[in-house]
């Protein structure tokens, strides 16, 4: 079971419309991505183990231990911090800047866009966010991975190739020898 449980990417959904943040839920669980939803950018940030007051951080720290974010869906419009302020505080730690942030909105504004893809986002969404959206996020998500655990992909691959690049220059060597000799119509005669 705890192979299931590494396999699964983690997604932290923050929305402050119930039905939204349920309908993001759905859409990643449905997509196979485990997920932590919240209402709000302050509590994405306790959740990613980043708040703004000292007491706070040290009660939820043990928390963010536990829960490794591979990546945050945020919304836009949220009372209190905006999903860009939201983006800014992740990108703008040290510890944190490597986690991948997507955006959604159900206003289509360019400028905003623009300035959300500027600042470090890795995608807009426009609401109603649908089933193939979600196929987007994966990308991003294997971005968002752990640095041992990209080592580690990155090691498997050279090794595979490095064998790959082995057994080809063996059958180069082999190859000349082992060619038929070709018989012209005249040596037939």
């Amino acid at each position: 079971m705890a192979v299931v449980a590494e396999a699964q990417f983690h997604v932290l959904a923050v929305d402050d419309s119930l039905m939204d943040r349920k309908l993001i839920e759905r859409l990643l669980k449905t997509s196979s991505f485990q997920v932590t939803a919240v209402d709000s950018g302050s509590r994405a940030l306790e959740v990613l183990g980043l708040s703004e007051d000292l007491t706070s951080s040290a009660a939820v720290s043990p928390a963010h231990n536990e829960i490794e974010v591979n990546l945050v869906i945020t919304d836009y419009c949220m009372p209190g911090m905006t999903g860009y302020d939201l983006l800014k505080k992740i990108k703008g730690s040290s510890s944190l800047k490597d986690i991948p942030v997507v955006i959604m909105s159900s206003e289509n504004v360019p400028s905003r866009i623009n300035r959300c893809l500027e600042g470090g986002a890795e995608e807009f969404f426009l609401k109603p966010v649908q089933l193939s959206d979600m196929k987007r996020l994966r990308p991003h998500i294997l971005k968002g991975k752990s640095k041992e655990q990209q080592l580690q992909q990155e090691e498997e691959t050279s090794n595979t190739s490095i064998s790959s690049n082995k057994r080809k220059a063996r059958d180069e060597e082999l190859s000349p020898e082992r060619r038929r000799p070709r018989l012209s119509n005249n040596s037939l005669i």
